[in-house]
């Protein structure tokens, strides 16, 4: 398994996304391509002596796509961008995935406009794992599309009880719709009608409207939603987490000495807590929906989130997501008009 990785895209490129990168081949039964500037990749691999035999090489990109450029417009005229040319590789057969932390823009767009969307997607849904009181729910869209109709809220839940199945290993994973309340009436137009949809669907298992509180206890596998709300369910758990474990450490460091005993105390539990809570844990989303493997990190990813990412890229190929999608939506037929037909 080869994967390509855009060196370049990401808060702390390319440090972070190289040292990551080397963890992963050392973890991971994969060969990785570090796409970018060949001489600041060079400059951050001297530091690890044996990379070489790892199995990573360099290929050589000129150009980076600012998080702040427009995504269509760069991806067109930045044909030597790194993310741009990471997503060729991947469509020329070189290698089997790509992994980008850049602009979520412009690595959605590469993918839409090279790899090219499944036959019968309207609209690509990046799932996003949240952790849960029962491991872990997956959510989609959690930033591809902010507005989706009810039609391609439900190519997502497809895809999502798919990617949780073969990913996961949920048999027959429970599917819930992101509403305001459990009742089969409640919500907008968009939800009423998806809701109707997705209860005609006899090969996924639908079980109604999940309301945001239902997400931590993890009793629904996947959560669907259009990525405007994702993305702000997503942003609201990530700041959470953060501030629980804050809170924490400030209630511990202000209870006098017997606070700190205590800590010390339950310090591997607290410890266990944290690593759940941490998003590098995860590392990366896949976009499903393209034809190719893509995963989605954050842009403040570091060395371990990419390592985890790498992870996440490595899982999707094994467990042969996307021959499973594609045979899915042709075998049941749930297409969308406007999906490229490729």
């Amino acid at each position: 398994m080869k994967i390509a990785v855009d060196a370049m895209g990401g808060d702390f490129a390319p440090e972070q996304i190289v040292f990551g990168a080397v963890r992963a081949a050392r973890k991971y039964e994969c060969e990785i391509v570090l796409v970018g500037d060949e001489e600041k990749i060079r400059a951050v691999l001297k530091h690890e002596k044996d990379w070489e035999q790892l199995g990573i090489t360099i290929h050589h990109a000129s150009e980076v796509i600012g998080m702040d450029e427009h995504p269509a417009d760069a991806v067109r005229t930045k044909k030597d961008s790194s993310v741009v040319v990471a997503t060729r590789l991947v469509k020329e057969g070189e290698c089997d995935a790509v992994l980008s932390a850049g602009s979520t823009g412009a690595a959605v767009t590469a993918a839409q406009l090279i790899l090219k969307r499944i036959r019968g997607v309207g609209r690509p849904a990046i799932a996003t794992p949240l952790p849960t009181l029962h491991g872990v729910t997956l959510l989609l869209d959690s930033g591809a599309n902010v507005d989706s109709r009810p039609e391609h809220l439900v190519q997502s839940g497809v895809m999502g009880s798919i990617y949780a199945e073969y990913v996961y290993g949920k048999k027959s994973p429970k599917v819930g719709l992101l509403n305001i309340g459990e009742e089969e009436t409640k919500g907008n137009e968009q939800a009423k009608e998806t809701y109707q949809l997705l209860k005609k669907l006899h090969f996924i298992n639908f079980v109604g409207n999940a309301e945001g509180r239902d997400i931590p206890k993890g009793h629904i596998d996947v959560v669907i939603c259009d990525g405007f709300v994702g993305n702000v369910v997503l942003k609201f758990a990530e700041g959470l987490a953060k501030t629980i474990l804050k809170l924490i450490k400030e209630a511990i460091k202000d209870g006098g000495l017997l606070a700190k005993c205590g800590a010390f105390l339950l310090m591997p539990t607290l410890k266990k807590l944290g690593k759940r809570l941490d998003a590098s844990e995860y590392g990366g989303a896949p976009l499903l929906g393209v034809n190719g493997c893509c995963i989605i990190s954050h842009g403040s990813s570091n060395a371990k989130a990419i390592c985890s990412a790498i992870g996440v890229a490595n899982e999707y190929v094994k467990g042969n997501v996307l021959a499973h999608i594609r045979d899915t939506l042709a075998k049941e037929e749930i297409g969308s008009h406007d999906s490229e037909k490729k």
